[in-house]
């Protein structure tokens, strides 16, 4: 097999005038997480969990930006949030739908919930619709194996799921246009 390389030297980094690390977000990191730890570091995962809150996913140049604001080596932060499957380094969409495939949700029809997930937004697991309102992802363990197959729509958990309950929940997201949040 042949190695595949990436211009990572001459990559451009996409950057806009207006941080995303806001005043906002570093006062509550300076007056509630650094005051926690003995390190800056120990206030990285809250500082990467406000700024996606805020944006819905950590852009490189937020990155950047979370590294001079904790005096940590970029590299650091970027492998840190590269490594932790809740941090999203490209866009997703306003409602995540999240199916878990865990053995008992396997067992219980999971894969007809993905696949009428798929078949509704004409995508896979790990993409997004083209209009930027649905990601779906498949996870492990949602921790309610009695009531499998389960999936969450954003933070809000649907049990029991059959593929016409998650289309129904898929239209009325769509129909809210709250696309999901609860």
């Amino acid at each position: 097999m042949a190695w595949i390389t990436k211009n990572s030297g001459g990559a451009k980094i996409e950057r806009r005038d207006e941080p995303y690390l806001t005043q906002a977000i570093k006062d509550t990191v300076t007056r509630t997480y650094l005051p926690r730890y003995e390190t800056k570091m120990g206030a990285l995962l809250p500082t990467l969990h406000l700024v996606q809150q805020a944006h819905n996913w950590l852009p490189h140049q937020a990155l950047i930006e979370i590294a001079e604001f904790l005096g940590l080596k970029p590299a650091d932060v970027i492998d840190t949030a590269s490594f932790y499957e809740e941090y999203w380094l490209k866009p997703k969409g306003a409602c995540l739908i999240s199916v878990c495939r865990s053995i008992a949700c396997e067992f219980c029809g999971s894969k007809a919930v993905t696949d009428a997930c798929r078949r509704r937004l004409g995508i896979e697991p790990g993409e997004t619709t083209d209009d930027g309102k649905f990601t779906l992802i498949e996870l492990e363990c949602l921790g309610s194996c009695g009531t499998a197959p389960a999936a969450l729509f954003n933070h809000t958990l649907h049990e029991n799921l059959t593929p016409e309950k998650v289309e129904r929940l898929i239209e009325e997201a769509e129909r809210s246009g709250s696309h999901g949040h609860h």
